[in-house]
């Protein structure tokens, strides 16, 4: 059991860490969970 399983999903990047379509890649990799939004900030 995966702990994202029949999960909505909202993913916030940073750019000088991790970006959003990093860990986009990786939520993807599991059938049932479900990105509803993604995006990649700067934060100063």
């Amino acid at each position: 059991m995966n702990i994202l399983e029949n999960k909505k999903v909202i993913i916030i990047g940073d750019r000088d860490g991790v970006p959003g379509q990093a860990m986009e890649e990786c939520v993807k990799t599991v059938a049932t969970a479900e990105i509803v939004f993604s995006v990649t900030e700067c934060f100063v």
